[in-house]
């Protein structure tokens, strides 16, 4: 099957991946869409997952005020280079991060944050301990604004588009009274 210059260009704009990923996945797939945005989506899972040990050194620490002034946030997020701290989808990312932690309140960053005791006292009051932490750790949070999303799975995506390893830091939430 012949794949057009179109086609492949309407994937790259969709998926913001390479022109010739673009073409191999159309290729891959018979031409279908659907399946070679599928395609594309588990290649870059891929490359994220081998990007997971690299050091990140740089990034940006983005601050959140919500309108009213009564709730602020600061976020660290981490990449490996100054270049991409600098990007729109860089910075894009870690305002919505903050725009996030702002709303749905986050105690923890990931499951191991979480103390024994407190985690003991949820079990003993029969609540599920994977329940609690979509509740209270960063990680495992749903998105605020598509909650078929946790925060992880969102990183795991901004860093196969990105390209680069990419790892939140720490993050505090402020709230006027609290």
């Amino acid at each position: 099957m012949a794949i057009s210059a179109a086609d492949v260009k309407k994937l790259r704009e969709a998926t913001g991946a390479a022109m010739l990923d673009c073409k191999n996945a159309l290729e891959q797939n018979n031409g279908d869409f659907g399946k070679a945005m599928e395609w594309l989506k588990e290649k870059g899972l891929a490359k994220a997952a081998k990007k997971a040990d690299r050091l990140t050194k740089d990034g940006r620490v983005e601050v959140y005020v919500h309108p009213g002034n009564r709730v602020a946030v600061m976020v660290e997020v981490n990449c490996e280079t100054d270049f991409v701290a600098k990007t729109e989808a860089f910075q894009n990312f870690t305002h919505e991060l903050a725009l996030h932690i702002a709303m749905a309140n986050p105690k923890y960053l990931d499951v191991a944050d979480v103390p024994q005791a407190e985690l003991e006292a949820v079990k003993a009051e029969g609540r599920p301990a994977e329940k609690y932490y979509e509740e209270v750790c960063l990680l495992k949070q749903p998105f605020v604004k598509n909650e078929s999303i946790a925060i992880g799975q969102m990183l795991t995506e901004a860093i196969a588009a990105i390209g680069e390893n990419m790892n939140i830091r720490r993050f505090a939430r402020y709230e006027l009274g609290n």
